[in-house]
């Protein structure tokens, strides 16, 4: 059996590699083997933002590298889509294995459904229920091209099920989130930035990336100014997308927070490990949050993790500076309880 499995982005790399992980210990124990082909599109391009995750978490190195990102959402799309058909037409895979919600999710699925091979969507079945979310339009229409359907939640079932897929052709599956796998199992090779001093006790954890915060400078200002009052009370620590970075430096905005290079996965875990609190508008973060016992302020109008909300373990606050200092005060207050299990048991990619 021959998988094509298209990737793009962070979160996509660290789920990988629990996937190929799973594969290679397939191969190792059994007669029939799997073959995996990975084309890496180059949706995140800057080496610390790729290279370094196929190098230390012992990703099979891509046997096709795109080099495609940094344009618009229909430019990297369409481009994406017109070289993985030519790849998919040349290695005439069983399946193609996409993960999430990425312009390079949304490429591969397409690029393989319209000549026929099989889609596999590791992550299905998540809504945030807004189309204005890039993310939204990619998933949805992922799913609804998908053979096989792999779903980390039973909310992302229900989802499904709501959607109409129970009577559909295609095969669906709760089989636990595999980035609870990646934690669970890299949680111990953690390791400290270079930029962060041994000294460095009480932090906050800050991720800002997303275009609907990026773009709209009256929504950063908000944020920055929440920011710059926390600050006060202890240090922020921020890995800053070279994105974001651009658009702070030219528009002169302030933000009182402790700087990084993009960091590793490995580093990434270390400051999820150690920090007091979280405040993203990650998706995935959102979850390492819950996975590592630590409070998160959601950046974010709506998160298709909606049990975290449920849960009371993360609070939705948008770009509303009340909101976020408010948040901010009821986790300094508040003792929050992660022990239950909706993330599946650890072995998600050994199901998938």
């Amino acid at each position: 059996m021959k998988i094509v499995t298209v990737l793009g982005a962070r979160p996509q790399f660290v789920k990988a590699a629990t996937i190929s992980r799973a594969i290679s210990v397939y191969n190792s124990t059994t007669k029939e083997k799997i073959i995996e082909k990975i084309i890496h599109t180059g949706q995140h391009y800057d080496a610390n933002m790729s290279d370094v995750f196929f190098d230390e978490m012992n990703i099979p190195k891509p046997d096709y590298n795109l080099g495609i990102g940094g344009s618009s959402h229909g430019a990297m799309t369409g481009q994406q889509l017109e070289l993985i058909e030519k790849i998919l037409l040349r290695e005439k895979p069983d399946f193609v294995l996409v993960y999430g919600d990425t312009n390079s999710t949304l490429a591969g699925a397409l690029a393989g459904v319209k000549i026929h091979i099989p889609i596999v969507h590791v992550e299905a079945g998540l809504r945030s229920f807004n189309m204005k979310m890039p993310e939204e339009i990619n998933r949805i229409l992922t799913d609804n091209m998908s053979s096989i359907l792999f779903c980390p939640t039973a909310t992302a079932m229900d989802n499904l099920e709501n959607d109409g897929f129970l009577k559909r052709e295609c095969s669906i599956y709760n089989v636990g989130d595999v980035m609870y796998d990646a934690a669970a199992y890299y949680s111990d090779k953690s390791t400290r930035p270079s930029e962060i001093s041994e000294n460095t006790k009480k932090y906050g954890l800050l991720t800002i990336h997303r275009a609907e915060n990026t773009n709209n400078l009256t929504k950063l200002k908000n944020i920055a100014s929440a920011i710059n009052e926390i600050s006060i009370e202890q240090e922020i620590i921020c890995p800053i997308h070279p994105r974001t970075k651009k658009i702070i430096e030219a528009n002169e905005i302030k933000i009182n927070a402790t700087f990084l290079n993009p960091v590793s996965y490995f580093e990434m875990l270390w400051l999820i490990k150690n920090t007091n609190i979280i405040l993203t508008d990650s998706g995935g973060l959102q979850k390492e949050a819950y996975f590592f016992n630590k409070p998160c302020i959601t950046l974010r109008d709506q998160t298709e993790w909606v049990e975290l909300v449920d849960l009371k373990v993360n609070i939705l606050v948008g770009s509303s500076k009340k909101e976020i200092i408010k948040a901010y005060d009821f986790f300094s207050k508040t003792k929050i309880n992660c022990e239950k299990n909706i993330y599946g048991d650890g072995n998600a990619s050994t199901k998938i």
